[in-house]
């Protein structure tokens, strides 16, 4: 069974690998070939083709009455997606950010985190919640199509699609590249995950635990495969947009339609709305000062994403075991961690909109 196991292990993460590949191509050669803008592809095709496993998990978990899985598993992932792989991404190579992302999806992103943890503030958000919820992802789609094509047409000369792509086979082949693509990351992450589980499961670890770190990382792998390997080929709008689109498709979409399929909503556990929820809310705003500093995310500041996700992940572990070290490491992490970081982000933001700056 072991062997099993680490071979499935193996296997999918080769899938990752060959299915973010085939993902990005085809991605970027449709978006170049049909005049639409890499960033919408990012924010809708990608970003909910890799939130897929994420959708997957979190409606079975919810059918099956494991409310703390499902919600575990999308607070989970966006804190992960922001801290994680931007951070990786950044430390591979800066990430440009457009300006649509300034001024639009973060704060949509920041919105939608806000509305979840107000509907979370009862112990469960409702199916008729999960339904406004989910309305709202199709009227965020709805928006970006028309803000592309309206953006076509005021610069035709910034997306003028590619002669050699404007064929059907060219477009039939690299929709042939996403399909793959998609296919190749969905399985390939769910046999890490389910190998991930049983482990911890093992090793007696709760459920909303494993639904905040190993289901959450687990389930949102494409993403780390599709946003690294679209930072090493130079398609930086498409890695920044895969992140911030599968957050708020993971709000919108995931936990609407999770809420809406089980029978009597999600519940949402203290721990989520005392803890949780604040540090995705927290995550999630912090991406504003962060991305306007010089509409780029630096190597520095992607180390300290990934710096502040081992640290979110050793407070779940050192909490859930009830270890004696765990006064320590909150006490610094609230006297000494979070006031810098809160410093740190408000000279930015001052710097930046500073009247005198050139």
């Amino acid at each position: 069974m072991e062997t099993q196991t680490l071979v499935l292990f193996i296997v999918g993460l080769v899938f990752l690998i060959i299915g973010a590949e085939a993902l990005v191509r085809g991605a970027s050669r449709l978006a170049m070939g049909m005049g639409i803008s890499p960033l919408v592809v990012g924010l809708t095709v990608v970003a909910y083709g890799t939130s897929s496993p994420e959708l997957i998990v979190s409606v079975s978990t919810a059918l099956a009455g494991q409310s703390d899985l499902a919600v575990g598993n999308v607070v989970g992932s966006n804190i992960f997606n922001v801290l994680f792989i931007l951070g990786v991404s950044a430390i591979i190579v800066p990430l440009l950010v457009n300006s649509q992302i300034i001024r639009l999806d973060v704060p949509i992103m920041i919105g939608v985190s806000i509305v979840a943890m107000v509907f979370s503030l009862d112990g469960v958000i409702t199916r008729l919640e999960g339904l406004g919820l989910f309305l709202g992802i199709i009227a965020y789609t709805v928006f970006l199509i028309r803000l592309s094509r309206r953006e076509q047409k005021d610069e035709k000369t910034d997306h003028t699609p590619d002669a050699s792509a404007k064929n059907a086979k060219t477009i039939l082949l690299n929709i042939g590249f996403i399909v793959i693509g998609l296919t190749l990351l969905v399985i390939g992450s769910r046999w890490l995950v389910d190998g991930a589980v049983a482990l911890a499961k093992a090793m007696g670890v709760d459920d909303l635990v494993i639904g905040l770190t190993i289901v959450a990382a687990g389930t949102s792998l494409p993403e780390v495969a599709t946003s690294i390997l679209a930072a090493i080929r130079k398609e930086r709008d498409i890695a920044v947009g895969n992140v911030v689109g599968s957050n708020i498709f993971n709000i919108l979409g995931v936990l609407g339609l999770s809420s809406m399929v089980s029978p009597v909503g999600l519940t949402v556990s203290n721990a989520i709305n005392t803890f949780d929820n604040p540090v995705m809310l927290a995550v999630a705003v912090a991406c504003l000062p962060i991305f306007l500093s010089g509409r780029e995310i630096a190597r520095w500041e992607g180390f300290v994403f990934i710096g502040y996700y081992i640290a979110y992940t050793a407070y779940l572990i050192l909490n859930a075991s009830n270890h004696a070290s765990l006064p320590l490491f909150s006490n610094t992490m609230l006297s000494f961690v979070l006031p810098i970081t809160v410093l740190t982000l408000l000279v930015v933001i001052v710097k930046e909109f500073n009247p005198k700056k050139q």
